[in-house]
């Protein structure tokens, strides 16, 4: 399992299994965010069971499914709260971590530069220069 840390405190992830959690504990996190839809993978990778494995563990478990190329600002606003309420490093996977990665710029849309939440993701190979007029633009509205 490989996860690529975007910040101190928030690192993505492809897809994780229950066997990863032991790991990802000792790496310092605390809170997992899965921001992969269930339909897109098998049922023993489903939110409920990841959810069960997970707290078992320890960790703040939290839901977001972000549908590639949908990304809807209930996701931006659910991952921005489940980053607020953090009480240490947060991981958040999908297939690659590049939805956890989109998702993670849009939440913080105002919070750093874009050029910083465009830069951050490039250096694992996220590109998301084509989201910067949404981060610059949910930046400018305060969401």
């Amino acid at each position: 399992m490989t996860f690529r840390p975007l910040t101190d405190g928030y690192a993505v992830a492809p897809q994780i299994t229950p066997e990863d959690l032991a790991a990802l504990r000792a790496a310092g996190f605390t809170t997992i965010i899965d921001n992969r839809p269930d339909g897109e993978i098998p049922a023993a990778l489903h939110a409920a069971g990841m959810r069960r494995a997970a707290e078992a563990e320890g960790f703040t478990f939290v839901e977001n499914p972000v549908v590639g190329g949908a990304i809807t600002l209930e996701n931006v606003h659910r991952q921005r709260e489940a980053i607020d309420a953090a009480t240490g490093p947060v991981l958040a996977y999908c297939a690659s971590g590049n939805r956890s990665s989109v998702v993670w710029a849009l939440a913080n849309a105002g919070r750093m530069p874009t050029d910083d939440l465009i830069a951050l993701p490039a250096r694992h190979g996220y590109q998301l220069e084509g989201f910067r007029r949404e981060i610059d633009r949910l930046a400018q509205q305060g969401t």
